[in-house]
């Protein structure tokens, strides 16, 4: 082994460039707290998600606190605060769907994946949500994963539907 060192793993470098490319965003903006949300937007596209370390530095380069930046985060469903998969997989709880099997297929999904709603699987491949209505009653039970919609879809079949989105990543 040679005697130089490392400075660190590549994940630690790839943060240090998200923070430094955060930093000469917020320089733009610098005490403007009308710029939070263009701002959290353009955040969440480097990172991925809003981590706390990255709201903080929001906060104070715009003048606000963090618990204005946190309220604002967690008010717009837009934002989050976790890393999310690849692929989301959202599951229709509005009435038709929930009558007709829409809580099986999320508890379904839930084993399947190892993940609660809200959760984002350990390789970042899924995150799992529900939602109130996709505008497709009569399809019911539906789930979409991306763009895609599913539609009648039997509860013991739901985590079936995910195969070809891993098959993708293989």
């Amino acid at each position: 082994m040679s005697g130089s060192k490392s400075s660190g793993c590549a994940c630690e470098r790839k943060e240090q460039e998200l923070y430094a490319e955060l930093d000469a965003l917020l320089a733009k903006h610098k005490g403007d707290p009308g710029s939070l949300i263009q701002v959290l937007h353009r955040a969440q596209n480097m990172f991925g998600y809003l981590p706390r370390k990255a709201q903080t530095r929001i906060a104070r380069a715009l003048g606000l606190t963090v618990a204005e930046v946190e309220g604002v985060v967690s008010f717009y469903s837009y934002f989050t605060r976790v890393p999310r998969g690849k692929h989301t997989v959202r599951v229709c709880l509005g009435t038709a769907c929930y009558v007709r099997g829409g809580r099986k297929i999320v508890d379904q999904l839930q084993k399947e994946l190892g993940i609660e709603v809200g959760g984002t699987t350990e390789d970042r491949n899924f995150s799992l949500e529900t939602v109130r209505c996709i505008g497709a009653c009569g399809l019911s039970p539906v789930m979409t994963v991306g763009e895609d919609v599913y539609r009648r879809v039997p509860p013991a079949k739901a985590g079936k539907l995910l195969s070809k989105y891993r098959a993708a990543e293989a």
